[in-house]
């Protein structure tokens, strides 16, 4: 057993069945033994990939995405915000990429949303020039923000309730329990004709916050993940280890937990937050209205020896059977600003 499961296990004879966002938060971010402050989870050796680390042509067109949009907006100095960056590749890349503009690199300055001990060093060591925030309180509130959460919402917990139609008690909780060594859920099996409805009230609550912020300073927010923009029932929590899913309840900050993001409550907390709403459309849409396939193709020809894993990796992201349709991407504006490249 891990020192975490000792500590869940604990906590349930002491005060009950634990709550699913409880356990999310304990397992990921625990201080001590929390899954995101004792390693490095990206990359062959971790135990999953994100877009930034498929290509660098990810990063690229968001930093090109950015600069037309600041452009648009006036050219101000601003605050380039990152929620969860990974290892700053996806920052370090769209930098790149912006930097040619005029006056961009003066104008920005570059903040990280963290609290992985191990991921601050690889983002230190990708863009020093970052500033570091355990939460998004401390950002700035001297100019416009910026905003981008790739695969950011997605890892903040989530709350099981158990609804079933027409019955007189409404909604009930779905929690975790303990059966010997083991976590269970309680009940251990969902009733027929019962529904488990999904809810992310943390996702819901940093969104508006957020929204409130860049309503009153200007600027955006650009948020990728994967997940839905429809209604539905059903539970999508899942545990990654090793690029293989595994139970949820298995080995506690051992595994990433993630659940599908619900982007139609995304919209509603950022409209109610003051801001203006684009989309969502799909990732593999989205990349290509920012010109994917120019990039590959300037990519190629630069190299063609790497042509087979350039063209691999622009299907990857953005064909409807790998990431381009699971993935979905929304913006966010300040009421005065333009409209963002890719949302026409």
């Amino acid at each position: 057993m891990s020192a975490l499961l000792d500590l869940i296990r604990a906590e349930i004879a002491a005060s009950g069945p634990m709550r699913v966002d409880r356990y999310m938060a304990l397992c990921l971010s625990h201080p001590q033994h929390g899954y995101y402050m004792t390693r490095d989870p990206l990359g062959a050796r971790g135990d999953f990939i994100t877009a930034p680390e498929i290509s660098q042509m990810f990063g690229e067109l968001i930093g090109l995405w950015l600069v037309d949009l600041w452009q648009r907006a006036g050219a101000a100095p601003f605050h380039l915000v990152e929620l969860g960056p990974g290892r700053g590749t996806l920052m370090a890349d769209a930098l790149r990429a912006a930097g040619g503009a005029p006056g961009f690199a003066q104008a920005v300055r570059v903040h990280f949303v963290e609290i992985s001990p191990a991921l601050r060093i690889e983002q230190a060591a990708r863009v020093p020039q970052a500033t570091h925030h355990d939460s998004i309180e401390t950002l700035p509130d001297d100019a416009p923000l910026f905003v981008i959460a790739n695969e950011f919402f997605d890892a903040l917990p989530v709350r099981h309730w158990l609804l079933r139609p027409g019955a007189p008690e409404g909604l009930s909780e779905r929690l975790i329990d303990v059966d010997g060594d083991r976590l269970v859920w309680q009940p251990a099996q969902v009733p027929a004709g019962t529904v488990i409805v999904e809810q992310c009230p943390a996702a819901e609550a940093v969104a508006q916050d957020l929204a409130a912020r860049i309503a009153a300073q200007g600027g955006a927010l650009l948020a990728i993940d994967y997940g839905y923009d429809r209604p539905g029932v059903g539970s999508t929590l899942q545990a990654l280890a090793r690029h293989a899913h595994v139970d949820p309840l298995e080995q506690p900050g051992e595994a990433d937990l993630t659940a599908h993001v619900n982007f139609r409550a995304l919209g509603a907390a950022l409209g109610r937050g003051g801001l203006t709403r684009h989309g969502p459309v799909s990732q593999g849409q989205f990349l290509r209205a920012l010109g994917l396939d120019v990039r590959a193709a300037t990519l190629v020809r630069a190299n063609a020896d790497a042509t087979e894993s350039i063209m691999a990796a622009m299907r990857r992201l953005s064909e409807p059977d790998q990431m381009g349709e699971l993935f979905k991407v929304l913006a966010a504006t300040a009421p005065s600003m333009p409209t963002p490249a890719g949302f026409a």
